[in-house]
């Protein structure tokens, strides 16, 4: 008797140890050991060339994660997802993004990124620049020369991005995160799309320092946590100052 109680328990122990393991496969796919971790889990599902991902990637994020007087990287494991509104069209799996091929593209580019620099820095750095090169006019170098001439500044080997989508990899990175991008409980509305420890922000995707703080139970905190005007916006719509792309219109394949 004792040791069908003995197996039951370690039955019992084995499943739920594997459904809390598979909430958090996404970020062990990223290399983020989230088991051991007490950092909060901070997701940004967006795509590359809508201008108010751009904005909160370039500005928001950039300022909040890695200034050293803030440091909310300390706390944090980012999770950066590029699809956004684009979607698979069978038979052949063709990606439709959109805001056309060119953003399939540097969707596609940024997903390489991540997969080659499993350290968030040095990744985020590279989807910083690229983002930051991208704007509401176009493109105003070449496709190729946009993110390669952030792999110079930043001194990173560009060999490893071509290879990924010369040879094909980059469409099964777009179709991993089209999986987890699709799956979103609830499905999210528009992009940025913010996510912290599971729980999507919604409209208030603004306040996202506000909502790690208070996920994060450790202390000390980091610096951006220290005072926080904090003004819930629950609606459910994209905060009016930063207006997100919804799902709808659609661009071109890749």
């Amino acid at each position: 008797m004792a040791t069908l109680k003995l197996l039951f328990s370690l039955v019992v122990l084995t499943s739920m140890l594997s459904i809390h393991h598979a909430s958090y496969s996404s970020f062990e796919g990223s290399g983020i050991n989230v088991l051991e971790s007490n950092k909060v889990n901070l997701s940004l599902y967006y795509e590359s060339l809508c201008p108010a991902c751009r904005s909160f990637i370039v500005d928001e994020l950039a300022a909040a994660l890695f200034d050293p007087d803030k440091d909310l990287i300390s706390i944090t494991n980012l999770r950066l997802v590029p699809y956004g509104n684009a979607h698979v069209q069978a038979p052949n799996q063709t990606v439709v993004c959109q805001h056309g091929p060119d953003e399939c593209y540097f969707n596609s580019i940024e997903a390489c990124a991540i997969d080659l620099w499993l350290d968030v820095k040095q990744h985020f750095d590279l989807i910083h620049c690229i983002e930051k090169k991208l704007s509401d006019e176009g493109i105003q170098e070449s496709k190729e020369q946009t993110w390669q001439s952030c792999c110079g500044e930043l001194k990173m080997d560009p060999d490893g991005l071509g290879k990924c989508y010369s040879s094909g990899y980059e469409k099964q990175l777009i179709l991993r995160d089209a999986n987890e991008t699709d799956d979103l409980v609830p499905p999210h509305e528009y992009v940025p799309w913010v996510v912290v420890n599971g729980q999507p922000l919604k409209g208030d995707y603004q306040n996202f320092v506000s909502h790690v703080c208070e996920a994060y139970k450790d202390s000390p905190k980091p610096k951006a946590c220290a005072s926080l005007p904090h003004t819930m916006n629950s609606g459910g719509e994209a905060n009016s100052t930063l207006e997100g792309c919804y799902k709808g219109d659609r661009g071109g394949s890749s």
